[in-house]
Formats: C-alpha cells, structure tokens, sequence
C-alpha cells in the first residue's frame, strides 16, 4: 500500500506490526493493520494471498494437522472388533440353526454376540476424558482448542520455550548505560546525573515510539523522562519518516524535524549499528567487548546512533546518512518467579526443556543458566541453522537446549527437526510469523496475554496467563489423562472377553442361552459405560511426574495390554460360566442358574474396575478416598441388578429368578475373587510395564533426555 502521509497517522495490527519483517520501508501497511489515530491515503497494490497476511495464511493451509496416536490406535482396534463381531456373529447365527434347527434363537444369539463383540465404549470414553479433561486444563488456565492434543500433552518429551515473556518476565528496565569511555551501572529505577550520558538518552528517546506498548520503548522513555531534561523545542519536534524494522535491518531509524532542522535517531541490533556508522576494526571490537560483558551478565543490549541530515528531505534508506555511534543501552528482563522450578520439574519428568530467543547467544545461555535449562552443549544460531541442511540440523538439535539470534520461520524448521527425530514437541510463540512452528508442533502453545490473534489460532492450546508453572501442571494432567485412558481401555477390552464368551460357549457346550440379547444391552449400556467412566475420576499415579514420557509409538491399548486383558477376561469368563454349568448339573433351574452367573458376572465386573484402575494391591487401596466415583458407579451398577432381580416386570424380561440367600452370597464371592486373583500377576514388572509404569525407579535426569 502507498504511504500514511500524515505523522500522526499510527498503524497497529493484532500484534504482528514487528512480527512481519519483510516490509521494504516505512510506507506501507499491511492487510488487517488497524489504525489507532490519525487519518491517511493508502492505494491497495496486493489482495488476498498476495499480502503478507495472505501468505503466512498459506503456509499454514499447507501444514497436515497430524491425527494424534490415540486417534490412529483406538480407530485401528475398533475397526478390527467390527470385523470380528460382524464375522462371528453370522457364524454363530448358522451353526445355531444349522446344530439345533432353531433359527430363531439363532439370531438372537447371534445378534447377541454382535453386540457383546463391538466396543462400543471407545468412541465414548474418548469424547469423555477429552472433553472432561479439557475442562480439568482450563481450571489451570490453560485452554484447550483442540481436544485431541491433550492425549499428546501428557507424551511431550521436548518443551521449546520463547525466552521473553515465557521464561522472564517482560518488564524491561534499563540497567547499564555506556558512551565512549563512560560507564554507568543504574540500580532499580534511578536517575541518570546530568553530562556525558544525555545525548545517549535523547537519542534513545527519538528513537522509540512515544505511544509504545514495547517494554523497551517504555523503559527508555521512563528512564530519558527522569533524567533528561526537558528540551525547550519539544513542541516543535515532528516525526517525517521512519523506517521500521525487518529481517535484513533489525533497527528503527525515526526522523525527526527539530526547530526546522531533520535529525534521525537509530536504535537496534549492536552489530546492525556498528556496521551503520562504519565503526573501525578496533572501535567494532571494543563494542563488541562491552556488548559481551553485559550478554554475559543476561542482559539484552540495544545500540543507539544519531545523524543529522543536510536539506529538507529526508533519505530513501537511512544506509545514506552518516550516523554516530552514541553508546548502548542494556535492559534486564527478571526471570517469572517459579521459571525455575517449573522447569526442573518437567526435567525430573524426563522432559527436555529448550529456549528459543533472537537476543543475543551470551544473554541466552546467562538467562537459560539462571532458569535451570541445560547448557552443556553450546548454543545453535540463526546463522547455523541457514547453513545447516536438514540431516545436519536433525543432528544438532538432538543436544542443544539454547537456540539464540533465531527468526520465526527458523522456529519452523527446529520444530520439523525435532519431529523427525522422534520427539513429541510443545511448542511455545506469540508473533503472527509464529504461527506456522506453533501449527506444526505437536503441541501449540499460545500465549494468551500477549499473544497474537493468529498465534492463538494456530495454536491447539492458549496459555490464558502465560505462566510456565501451569504448563508443567498441564503436562501432568496429561499424563493421568492418558494413564487413565488406558485403564479404561484395558477394562472394556478386558470385560468384552467374559460377555462374548457367555454368548457364545454355551452354544458350543450344548448349553442353553446364557446371554440373551436384553442382557447383553444392560450390560453394554449401563453397567460397563458408568463403569468406565469412573476411570477418568481416578488420580494420577504418585509417580506420575517421576517417570520420562512414555515413547511416541506406544498407543493406549496394543498388543501387550490386549493380552493382559484377556486374562482378566479369561478369569471372570471362568468364574461365570463354571458357575452356570455346575448349576445346570445339578438340576437347578436355567433362570436360576443365569441368575446367579449373571451376579458373580456383575460382582467380577465391578471388582475388575478398581484392580485395572490401581497397579499396586487393590485390597490396600479399596477404602481410599479418592476413589468416591468408584463407590457411586457400584452402587448404581448394584440397584439397577437388584432392580432386575426384585422388579416383576423386568425380572420375567431379563428371565430371572430369586435364588437362596446363600447362593447369591457364593456367586458374587467367586466373582469378586476371580478379579482379584489378576493382583498376583501385578508384581511382574512386566505386567507393571503394560499397565502403564515406565520406569522402575523415579527418573532424574542431569541433561533431561530420555534413557
């Protein structure tokens, strides 16, 4: 677009005024800027993917959302039980009619085990821990997007980290002045003495935006207001020109004309500077001394030159203007209070933790030393990673945990580095140009406070307060989130084994119908959905944050948690069929004996929900607390049979009978120790392993990768 050519014509966008770099001067202003005062002109010379708005958008259109591993997994083992159950089902329709002649109760035992096969629960658990444990995340202010990411919140094992904002606090304060030979060291707020330092200030001044919401801009005024002072044709200063900052130029050159006279301030990068003033060899070391000292110290430093300028129009660049150097300013940005401990805590939880910053690599590595992050390995720059292809970038990130002078479209290709070796990446950002990286992580992490418009749209979660402590809680919910979705998988995969058998061995054995089609419908649709949901109530494991991620392609229920189940299927599949038998044999009555094997079924079942859902002893932690779901779901589960059992109607629906006090007592006793006989396999730690423990011994990591 052609030019505001009005001074007090202000721009402001969602954010992405800094953010998007490539704009060739100070003249144009980008689709969805808004203007915040002033009026001006402006000729459209691009629409739609040809902005700049556009083609971050387009990036982001060409970035596949990846289904999470649950997606795949749960998807893959629903679809093989619909085949089986499909396939079954019809086999024991035509060995029914085609064994006894009678088609009829054929089919209903055939439609019978159809539905005792097919894991109906799947698609509902998952809807339920997503959408309940989206709602347990936002009671940690952080806000989940998109529901799926939060079975992979609980897998992070890279946690990528913007420096400013994320790890510190974003509350500049200018702390150290230096021109020529002068040195001043500035504790808290104080004043600078009047002399040496005030053409420095000045300087600064003109060259930060008055109405600034940069905590730079606003420490320098603060700082130049107190200690300069004021000049007498301030009232006659007008701003003509400026040329804002890009990715080739990382400075802001503002032109002022002062009681008639143009004068340019320039503030930004030390070497952008330096190479502006055409410093000497030795003048360009001396700076480049000085700028270590306080990089080193974790301070950001910032070069400030003036010029004045011959005429009354300004330059086309200011690389045509003779500037001079005045001196450098270094601003402390304090750490948040509990960075630190955040970070060791996701360390002990085996997740690496790296930062991403464009400040320079000896402030990176001084902030990253005070916040806990791993600095063994030196830091990677900008300029590396542009030289470095792909496979040498894969290699270079696998130890690096300080990344320094980077660009947000570098962010992208670390994030795609990280991914291709295997790592489940979060993925913090708040600059529009960060939106491609946050869509691209696993795991998209938006800042909610300071964060853009797209950012947060590009972002599966928003960090409502931005603060690092609730991440690290979050990555923990995601872990019981997981741990629990697992459980409850084990026990619908483990409890679909004693259904299908009933509908299906007495068949086999000449038995009469054992499971009849409204039997199978009880069960499935009461007593095993409430059932699993006491699994999300269920609390995180003690060791839960002790333990490094689980590893990205182990899925919630595979082959070793299938087996598992299948035991304890097998178990109470026993229990229940050698009840109804032993029953038949002695010439008890066919309701009588359903009855009975229907409770010890029923009694098993609700025993297996509290042995898959404890890994230790499940006799030690019956009585617990916390486990206030479990108690309700089983006094549900037990009114609904009893009603069954005493309710006429539906007594003479389900084909029961009332059986002897003594016998219900025995049934539902050998129920309950058919679940439990499972707790002895508990202390193999390969059984611990399949339920879900992934280490023996609580992780402690020094360099945070995983064993």
């Amino acid at each position: 677009m052609n030019p505001c050519r009005w001074p007090s014509c202000a721009a402001g966008g969602d954010g992405g005024g800094e953010d998007l770099r490539e704009e060739r001067d100070s003249t144009r202003v980008f689709a969805s800027t808004l203007a915040v005062s002033g009026r001006g002109v402006a000729e459209v010379i691009a629409t739609g993917p040809s902005t700049e708005a556009g083609r971050i958008g387009a990036s982001l259109a060409s970035i596949e959302v990846e289904p999470t591993l649950l997606q795949r997994s749960l998807g893959r083992i629903v679809r093989w039980f619909g085949a089986f159950a499909v396939a079954a089902s019809a086999l024991v329709m035509l060995l029914y009619g085609w064994l006894r002649g009678a088609w009829l109760d054929g089919v209903l035992s055939g439609i019978a085990f159809g539905m005792s096969a097919l894991p109906e629960e799947f698609p509902m658990i998952l809807v339920v821990f997503v959408a309940l444990g989206a709602r347990r995340l936002a009671r940690l202010h952080v806000l989940v997007r998109r529901t799926a990411v939060i079975e992979v919140l609980g897998a992070c094992s890279t946690l990528c980290l913007d420096k400013t904002g994320t790890l510190t606090e974003n509350r500049m304060r200018v702390c150290a002045l230096s021109a020529g030979a002068a040195r001043l060291a500035l504790a808290d707020e104080a004043a600078v003495p009047p002399g040496v330092f005030d053409r420095l200030l000045r300087t600064a001044a003109l060259a930060s935006a008055r109405h600034s919401i940069d905590p730079m801009d606003l420490a320098v005024h603060r700082l130049a207001a107190a200690s300069v002072q004021a000049d007498p044709q301030a009232s006659a200063e007008q701003l003509v020109r400026e040329f804002g900052l890009t990715q080739e130029r990382p400075m802001v050159v503002r032109i002022w004309r002062i009681d008639g006279r143009l004068q340019a301030a320039a503030k930004g990068a030390p070497e952008t500077i330096a190479a502006l003033c055409g410093l000497d060899p030795a003048e360009r070391e001396a700076m480049l001394d000085e700028i270590a000292h306080h990089a080193a110290a974790g301070l950001r430093v910032l070069a400030v030159a003036g010029a004045r300028i011959d005429g009354g129009e300004p330059p086309q660049a200011p690389e045509a203007l003779r500037f001079e150097l005045c001196g450098l300013l270094a601003f402390a940005d304090p750490p948040r209070a509990g960075a630190r401990q955040a970070i060791e805590a996701a360390r002990r939880a085996g997740v690496k933790v790296a930062m991403i910053t464009g400040d320079h690599p000896l402030t990176a590595l001084a902030i990253a030393r005070e916040v806990g992050i791993d600095v063994a390995a030196p830091p990677l720059s900008g300029v590396q990673i542009d030289a470095a292809d792909d496979a040498e970038l894969g290699r270079l990130v696998r130890r690096t945990r300080v990344f320094a002078r980077i660009r947000p479209e570098q962010k992208l290709r670390i994030v795609r580095a990280l991914k291709a070796n295997g790592e489940i990446v979060a993925m913090t950002g708040d600059g529009v140009n960060d939106a491609p990286a946050l869509k691209a992580a696993h795991i998209g992490l938006a800042m909610g406070q300071r964060g853009t418009d797209v950012a947060r749209e590009a972002a599966s979660i928003v960090l409502l307060d931005d603060d690092l402590a609730h991440l690290v809680a979050g990555i923990a919910t995601g872990r019981r989130i997981f741990d629990n979705l697992r459980k409850a998988a084990i026990y619908i995969t483990a409890v679909h084994v004693p259904i299908a058998g009933l509908a299906l061995l007495p068949l086999l054995l000449g038995l009469p119908p054992l499971l009849l089609p409204m039997h199978v419908v009880l069960i499935e649709m009461v007593i095993d959905p409430i059932c699993a949901i006491a699994f999300e109530n269920e609390p995180a494991e003690p060791d839960a944050m002790e333990q490094p991620p689980r590893r990205p392609d182990d899925p919630p229920l595979g082959w070793p948690q299938m087996l598992v189940a299948f035991v304890q299927g097998a178990l109470l599949l026993t229990a229940a069929l050698g009840i109804y038998a032993v029953l038949l044999a002695a010439q008890q009555s066919v309701d009588t004996a359903r009855t009975l094997a229907f409770l010890a079924f029923t009694a098993g079942n609700l025993m297996l929900v509290r042995v898959v859902g404890t890994r230790g002893a499940t006799l030690a932690r019956l009585a617990a607390p916390d486990h206030r779901a479990y108690w309700a779901v089983a006094a549900v589960a037990g009114l609904v049979t009893a009603a069954c059992l005493f309710v006429p109607v539906l007594q003479r629906l389900f084909r029961f009978a009332v059986p002897p006090a003594e016998l219900v007592a025995a049934a539902i006793a050998v129920g309950l120790v058919s679940a439990l006989l499972f707790d002895l396999a508990k202390r193999v730690p390969a059984i611990q392993r399949v339920l879900g423990r992934r280490s023996p011994e609580p992780l402690h990591d020094a360099q945070g990768d995983r064993p």
